[in-house]
């Protein structure tokens, strides 16, 4: 029967200059290529679909949605594989960005269309019509940005910094209405206007021996110049443990500084970005789609069965992710499209299939529930509550 059995996975890795040139290699035990190794993708978005015997795995879903997908998921999210898995590999900082909702996208995509601007474009900011939640898991130490800090802890946090010119932003930040006080004081550090405020600003960060800026400095070292730098001295930086998670929704503005990760998200690839990168920027997009409330960073606690299995569900439809700490045998969820990804030791899934670490496997609906067993770590990718 077709698309019965487990199917080993070719995935491609993305050199984005933001990318460890060892990371990867070291963790999977593969020859370093001597760039940049940022993203491995496993799944089926065009952009950089898997291949399972040759054949992009977004293909052998089209040919067979209902052995592929399952009903219920291919109800749900048409023939698509719903999700995006990936595995990060972050030397630098990744630019400061947002995602936008479900009817943001669909409607810029439309218009990029309407305008004639080509999806492979530099200029283009929307490659699909889809939203663009994910769910970041730390394979080592992790950091990063997410989400605004309460104004008035901001402006206590830039009156630290002992630059003169940043009094107004301040009284804004102490006084102003939350939400429109970060508008005003973000766009204004994104502003032309804003030039020698910002150089000055960065060279005090670098100056400052103040551990609450630490992470602040580290980006003006890797950024020198770039209006980035002193916009994310407004966002919360959280670092998060191996085994620990966050969810990132829509129009949280946030950016990854450092560390390896494991990282699912809906199957899109829409980026508003506004600085830290070399990568396409459309502050005035970005501006309209972020929202500017402030919020504390959301970290997803995953429920443990006791048998080495941990169960991260964030509040989206379209993925969910289970650790696996293999020692005896477990079963994988039927019914669902599962991406089972090997990061260390070794996995036997089913019968005929090992994994070894940065080796995956796509697991067809149709196929009988495989057992994984082994010595190692996995992580299984699936759609979202909704199917279970």
């Amino acid at each position: 029967m077709p698309h019965a059995t487990p199917m080993r996975l070719a995935t491609t890795i993305r050199p984005y200059d933001w990318g460890s040139v060892t990371a990867l290699p070291e963790l999977f035990g593969t020859e370093p290529t001597g760039e940049p190794q940022a993203e491995l993708w496993m799944g089926a978005h065009p952009g950089a679909p898997s291949t399972a015997g040759g054949v992009p795995l977004n293909e052998l879903i089209a040919r067979d949605p209902a052995a592929t997908l399952g009903e219920r998921c291919a109800e749900r999210f048409g023939p698509v594989l719903p999700y995006l898995f990936k595995v990060l590999a972050i030397e630098r900082p990744l630019s400061l960005q947002v995602h936008p909702t479900s009817a943001q996208a669909e409607a810029g995509f439309a218009d990029e269309n309407a305008r004639g601007i080509p999806l492979d474009d530099y200029a283009r900011t929307y490659k699909d019509a889809a939203h663009k939640p994910e769910m970041v898991c730390a394979l080592t130490p992790f950091h990063g940005l997410c989400g605004f800090r309460p104004p008035a802890a901001t402006a206590g946090l830039l009156a630290r910094l002992g630059v003169p010119g940043l009094r107004p932003w301040i009284e804004t930040l102490r006084t102003g209405e939350p939400g429109q006080a970060l508008r005003e004081v973000f766009a204004a550090m994104l502003g032309d206007a804003a030039r020698p405020l910002r150089a000055e600003t960065e060279a005090a960060l670098l100056e400052s021996r103040d551990p609450d800026l630490a992470a602040y400095a580290g980006i003006a070292r890797a950024c020198p110049g770039d209006p980035g730098v002193v916009a994310a001295l407004l966002l919360h930086h959280v670092t998060l443990s191996p085994g620990e998670a966050l969810y990132l929704g829509a129009g949280v503005p946030h950016a990854y500084l450092g560390g390896i990760g494991v990282e699912i998200m809906a199957n899109s690839d829409n980026v508003l970005r506004c600085g830290l990168t070399s990568k396409h920027v459309d502050v005035p997009e970005l501006m309209r789609v972020v929202d500017f409330t402030p919020s504390d960073p959301h970290r997803v606690e995953p429920a443990a069965d006791g048998s080495g299995a941990y169960d991260y569900r964030p509040p989206a439809p379209e993925f969910a992710l289970t650790r696996y700490d293999l020692a005896g045998t477990h079963a994988l969820p039927g019914g669902v499209p599962a991406i089972v990804l090997c990061v260390a030791g070794e996995a036997r899934v089913g019968d005929d299939l090992t994994l070894l670490p940065g080796q995956s496997a796509f697991v067809p609906a149709a196929a009988a529930p495989p057992g994984v067993s082994g010595k190692g770590t996995i992580y299984v990718a699936r759609p979202g509550a909704f199917t279970l």
